[in-house]
């Protein structure tokens, strides 16, 4: 059989087809215990590897890393839906939703940024339902590409503004009481994003994976998280 390196721990087949997808990473299956997730970009990984190790030395829930090589990153396989697909599937509440991601961003606030700097703490920067794994363990949060040092209030604002992009799109709209029910608990139980919102919204508007009809509904999902605080 003919192989390539897969970079980073190990040799895919040529022909290795993924098994899962994200809106800029693919998913390879390496064993039983083990994942490749590839850019497809070229993206390199290794600041993401680097955050994802500094929580996980904090005992914060995130998937081990064994290896890293340009755009491409080794990591623990996880059992279990995303949040997002158990909501769907019925088998958690809205007010289980919004109270898992206020305990994960506290628990993410409590740890210091690696560079120390007083006020600044890691930062995820897109933690929503689909970015969290409902495992046996617990939920662990995955997808660490935005993560960097920030404020706790801008991580917050993130999260809020995704809840809301959800609430208020119609492609969603089995989900729109969910989401809705969902943001106003966690946002009932997190710190206030009100700080944060501004720089959110603008980094959000500024994301090339969104389409111009979820760019459209900013002023409203900002209206949306204004109208709880």
């Amino acid at each position: 059989m003919t192989e390539k390196p897969a970079g980073a721990g190990g040799l895919l087949p040529a022909d290795a087809e993924p098994f899962a997808f994200g809106r800029d990473a693919d998913i390879y299956s390496i064993d039983d215990d083990w994942v490749l997730r590839r850019y497809r970009n070229g993206h390199p990984v290794r600041d993401e590897a680097d955050f994802m190790r500094h929580v996980a030395r904090h005992g914060y829930p995130v998937p081990a890393v064994r290896d890293v090589d340009g755009a491409d990153m080794v990591l623990q396989r996880l059992d279990g839906p995303t949040l997002g697909d158990a909501a769907i599937a019925g088998d958690l509440s809205a007010t289980e939703i919004g109270l898992i991601h206020a305990d994960l961003h506290r628990r993410l606030q409590a740890i210091p940024a690696p560079s120390g700097t007083p006020g600044r703490v890691v930062v995820h920067g897109d933690l929503h339902p689909l970015n969290v794994m409902a495992t046996a363990d617990g939920p662990v949060v995955i997808d660490w590409r935005n993560a960097e040092e920030g404020a706790p209030e801008f991580d917050v604002a993130m999260t809020a503004i995704i809840f809301a992009q959800v609430a208020l799109d119609p492609t969603y709209k089995n989900l729109t009481d969910l989401l809705r029910d969902a943001l106003a608990t966690y946002l009932a139980n997190s710190i206030d994003p009100g700080p944060g919102l501004p720089d959110a919204l603008e980094r959000r508007g500024n994301n090339r994976t969104l389409t111009p009809a979820e760019l459209a509904l900013l002023p409203a999902q900002e209206a949306l998280i204004r109208s709880h605080l």
